[in-house]
């Protein structure tokens, strides 16, 4: 159904489209970018990802029949030494196409390199508390809430909370085998 494949500057322009406001790129990065989102950014963003002993890995969300770019993924934040990494900056693209499990199985496609290939520990996300389908996806592939941050981020002139959520290996392992 869906193939991850490593994000380069070939797909900025497509990314670029998606994020068409300052709240969705909050929603989608959290802080590490600016509104307009740019191709200087998003050079920055994958400046050192994508080789074997990188700490982010990007990732473009392909339909496998058509070949067509649909969505967005990371794993960033990866710390070998204690075995642990930050999944983020999900995207579905088009909203026709969310509501499809797209989004749990990119998801455990991450996961599945997470655990499997660099043997890690711990995976973390954010995700903020208004974004009931994200919340759900996430729980459906394992993670578990460990907290509300109230008013973390302040966009416009509302304060937006963050479910921290995780999940660990022998999670990972017992439900998938």
């Amino acid at each position: 159904m869906i193939k991850l494949e490593y994000f380069d500057q070939s797909d900025f322009k497509q990314l670029m489209n998606w994020i068409d406001s300052e709240e969705f790129l909050m929603q989608w990065a959290g802080p590490g970018f600016n509104y307009p989102l740019d191709e200087l950014q998003l050079l920055n963003y994958i400046k050192d990802a994508n080789h074997a002993n990188a700490t982010t890995f990007a990732y473009n969300v392909i339909l496998q029949d058509s070949r067509e770019t649909i969505g967005h993924i990371s794993l960033g934040k990866i710390d070998r030494e204690n075995g642990s990494a930050r999944i983020g900056r999900v995207l579905i693209g088009g909203e026709g196409l969310r509501g499809q499990g797209i989004g749990q199985r990119m998801i455990e496609d991450v996961l599945k390199m997470a655990f499997d290939t660099l043997k890690l520990h711990r995976v973390s996300l954010g995700v903020f508390d208004f974004n009931k389908s994200a919340i759900s996806c996430y729980q459906k592939a394992g993670f578990t809430k460990e907290g509300l941050i109230r008013d973390y981020r302040k966009v416009g002139s509302a304060y937006w909370s963050l479910w921290e959520m995780s999940i660990l290996e022998d999670e990972w392992l017992n439900k998938n085998n």
